[in-house]
């Protein structure tokens, strides 16, 4: 079972959007042109509380991209973003949604950050996504969305983590800090995650 798994394809994470990852819409055409080489198709949206403790305006004194510690754990201090019920946490309006047969939202929880699909930061909590995904039969993972260093990258640590053979599509995908990406995707691939474009 080839399943892929689109991380976070929202209006938010456009060049238009709130938090944009430089050229973000420009997956949304290759994303939809590879759907039909896989069996099974999942989708993530973040979905904040307005009152998210990721984002800066809820923390006095502090500016997007501070950095505090939350749970013990880092945080990056966020613009608002990805709301819940509002536009900017809507899927990008191009992108083919007909095919995605659940989409798993994150985030929800206003006291704890979550990038990863499967838990969010603290590993506190589960998203369900794995035991879906086992129960579904998938045997290959394939992961892309926004943004690649970030949302994506921990989604790929879990599922891999969790068992899963894991292949993240690079040209279906997107950072926000694209030169900080570079180590990353040097780790996934020394950890034997396989890297690939949307044409291989």
């Amino acid at each position: 079972m080839k399943t892929l798994l689109i991380i976070d394809v929202q209006n938010d994470f456009m060049p238009s959007g709130s938090l944009p990852v430089p050229k973000g819409d420009k997956i949304v055409p290759i994303i939809n042109n590879m759907q039909h080489k896989f069996d099974l198709i999942i989708a993530t949206q973040d979905w904040h509380p307005k009152d998210h403790v990721s984002f800066a305006s809820n923390h006095d004194g502090k500016s997007n991209f501070d950095a505090i510690e939350i749970h013990g754990q880092p945080q990056t201090l966020w613009p608002n973003h990805c709301v819940q019920g509002t536009k900017g946490a809507e899927f990008h309006p191009d992108l083919n949604t007909l095919n995605f047969e659940a989409i798993f939202r994150k985030g929800t929880d206003k006291t704890i950050d979550s990038y990863s699909a499967f838990y969010d930061n603290g590993h506190l909590k589960s998203t369900g996504l794995a035991s879906y995904l086992k129960e579904k039969g998938t045997t290959e993972l394939f992961l892309c969305g926004l943004a690649s260093d970030i949302c994506v990258y921990y989604s790929v640590i879990d599922a891999f983590k969790e068992g899963f053979n894991c292949t993240f599509i690079e040209d279906a995908s997107q950072a926000l800090d694209n030169e900080g990406f570079k180590k990353l995707k040097t780790e996934m691939i020394a950890m034997g995650i396989k890297v690939v474009t949307s044409e291989s």
